[in-house]
């Protein structure tokens, strides 16, 4: 059932809480109406009260209301993200406290690049960052030198751009300090040691060459940073930087197949080249640790070791969660040898789930506490792989999906904020030097670390209003997220249901079972066994589950997505398991041909928390699986067994 606690958390499915809404949006409007009047109330207005009689004002409100009103008529064919009937994509309906907090701060207009531009937002976006640590199990005293570091992004994307960044910065500066080697600092004996390092080693290194810095006269001081500066791979450029150390190649970034394609992106965008992103193979949906250990070992040979490996938790399409702790693991082993590398878990989308593992002091619960809320979740390996995240080097998480904030608002976390002075630029115009060892102080100029200038400081506000009115752990923020665990294993338990149901008509399946709130559904008509004839007979099922944009909202029971599994992804042996059980045959499984290289499934992300209404007796699940059933058995439904094309 519906936790009570979600109920004013929500406009609602019904725009149930319309009042609270608008009564807050119209106190919070006439305050800051009242905040301009008293900026400098002697100030007389600039606009005259007569205005608004004037024909040039009436014609300018008559040609904004009807702009406005054809966005709104526009708007109505839009998605309903808030309803229970979409289980699509990763977006459902928002959170009040974010959308209040957002909206009072829209006219405020706050630009979070330093608190000069920003004197509130900005200090909000740095405590964002410090909790979504604490969610994570990063050090989170700001008191403390090693406490993380986290800031907003425009999504998932840049976040994982900035650990890109942050990775090569870590990586490279102990070659470039090695290259002009500074007296009296202790270095690693050649390039490949220095390139070998890890990310805790090169931080130490760092400090050191910071109080080996602060020794020394001012004139002195700017002289060898300036040597520093000159020799560092943000400054020489790839090739010139590997061109001046020769014994080394640029490393490889490794990232489960299932990686989210911002992985190419940001290869190519920071110069490190496509070709350096080696995408290794999946068992189950689930990083293959065998592939990763023997890539590991085959770049060891070489004398070299990854830029950075990637763990995905939640894939984007299909929520499976990467063994966090066996890749912990595994780089422990390659550290005791000598080769380091940083380890970053994408969590964009399963990061806020860690809220079900932390009470409220902070505390990690035990896996029998988790699992006591729910019927299978989370497995053994699951709950390993969340209680790891507090000893990776970095995290994407992000608050517009699992967080039920806004577009536009992902999130890029550091386990040790003394790394970020690595990325850090200088803009006189907008920073000054004069920050000292203070952690607020010193990011307070935001811009000198973040790959954004101009950056909202609405959305940080949207983040930190709600992570107080809804604290990141199992007791708060928890039990939104427990509601969509528990619809998942709903969803699960009554799709094996239906595949009783509807037996006669269609061989059901759910390919491998979920490990979060997204759940894949794989179907094929009964008599057919050739998998282009299945895709094409799901791709028609498909079209009333998606909303065009010529159709109306209401022309559609419900929404959902697809997605494919391919041998790539799945593995050939695990998509011919997947085949067997649909009953198709594995020779129609052909490589290169479009409509027969992979299997076309529904996706369905369940993240509403009203897809059970227990006030109105209504279960959105048990719905849409009638929907289905109806569909199938509906007159002009095409047989698929007494189709020429099924073999």
């Amino acid at each position: 059932m519906t936790d009570p606690y979600l109920y004013p958390a929500f406009l609602g499915p019904y725009g149930e809480n319309d009042a609270l809404l608008e009564k807050l949006l119209v106190e919070f409007l006439r305050d800051h109406v009242y905040w301009r009047r008293n900026v400098h109330p002697e100030d007389p207005p600039a606009i005259p009260t007569r205005a608004a009689q004037q024909p040039a004002f009436q014609a300018f409100e008559a040609h904004m209301r009807q702009e406005l009103h054809a966005l709104s008529a526009a708007l109505k064919r839009s998605v309903p993200f808030h309803s229970p009937r979409y289980m699509g994509h990763m977006v459902s309906d928002l959170l009040l406290p974010g959308i209040a907090a957002q909206m009072l701060a829209l006219p405020y207009n706050p630009n979070n690049v330093s608190s000069e531009a920003a004197p509130v937002t900005i200090d909000l976006e740095i405590r964002v960052g410090l909790q979504l640590a604490r969610m994570l199990g990063f050090p989170h005293d700001p008191a403390q030198p090693y406490c993380a570091f986290g800031h907003l992004t425009s999504g998932g994307t840049l976040a994982n751009l900035q650990a890109l960044r942050l990775a090569r910065a870590l990586k490279c500066f102990p070659v470039a300090l090695r290259g002009i080697a500074p007296p009296g600092l202790t270095l690693p004996e050649d390039d490949r040691a220095a390139y070998r390092m890890t990310p805790a080693q090169s931080i130490a290194l760092l400090q050191d060459w910071q109080r080996w810095l602060d020794a020394l006269d001012q004139s002195t001081r700017v002289e060898w940073q300036r040597k520093l500066d000159a020799a560092r791979v943000e400054q020489l450029g790839e090739a010139r930087f590997f061109a001046r150390h020769a014994m080394l190649e640029p490393a490889p970034v490794l990232a489960p197949v299932t990686a989210h394609y911002s992985w190419s992106k940001g290869m190519k965008m920071l110069g490190l080249g496509r070709d350096q992103l080696r995408l290794l193979p999946t068992r189950g949906m689930r990083l293959d640790m065998r592939a990763c250990a023997q890539e590991l070992a085959a770049l060891e040979r070489r004398g070299s070791s990854p830029l950075l490996a990637v763990a995905v938790l939640g894939s984007t399409e299909f929520g499976t969660l990467d063994p966090v702790h066996e890749l912990l693991a595994l780089r422990e082993q390659a550290a005791a040898r000598g080769a380091g590398f940083a380890i970053h878990v994408d969590a964009a989308w399963g990061g806020y789930l860690a809220t079900l593992f932390r009470d409220p002091t902070g505390r990690l619960r035990t896996l029998a506490e988790v699992a006591a809320e729910f019927g299978g979740f989370p497995s053994a390996d699951s709950y390993a792989a969340f209680a790891a995240l507090g000893e990776v080097d970095s995290v994407t998480v992000d608050p517009h999906k699992l967080g039920y904030l806004a577009y536009g608002v992902g999130a890029f976390v550091c386990r040790d904020q003394r790394s970020m002075s690595l990325l850090a630029e200088s803009a006189d115009y907008v920073f000054n030097d004069n920050c000292n060892d203070d952690y607020f102080a010193r990011f307070r100029q935001l811009g000198r670390y973040i790959p954004e200038g101009s950056k909202p400081g609405a959305a940080a506000a949207a983040a930190h209003v709600t992570h107080r009115v809804m604290p990141l752990d199992h007791a708060h923020f928890g039990r939104l997220v427990r509601q969509t665990i528990l619809a998942s294993e709903a969803f699960v338990d009554r799709a094996r249901r239906f595949a009783v149901e509807v037996a006669d008509l269609a061989h059901v399946c759910i390919p491998y079972p979920p490990d979060s709130n997204l759940v894949c559904l794989a179907l094929n008509p009964v008599g057919n066994r050739d998998l282009g004839h299945a895709n094409r007979w799901l791709r028609a099922l498909l079209t009333p589950l998606r909303m065009g944009r010529d159709s109306t909202v209401q022309a559609h029971a419900f929404f959902t997505s697809s997605t494919t599994l391919r041998a790539d992804l799945l593995g050939r042996d695990e998509l011919l398991r997947v085949l067997a059980t649909l009953h198709i045959d594995a020779d129609s499984l052909r490589a290169g041909d479009a409509e027969s290289d992979r299997l076309l499934i529904l996706r369905h992300t369940l993240m509403n928390p009203f897809l059970v209404d227990d006030e109105n007796g209504i279960r959105y699940i048990d719905r849409y699986f009638e929907y289905l059933g109806a569909q199938l058995r509906a007159p002009g439904t095409e047989r698929p067994a007494a189709a020429a094309s099924c073999n």
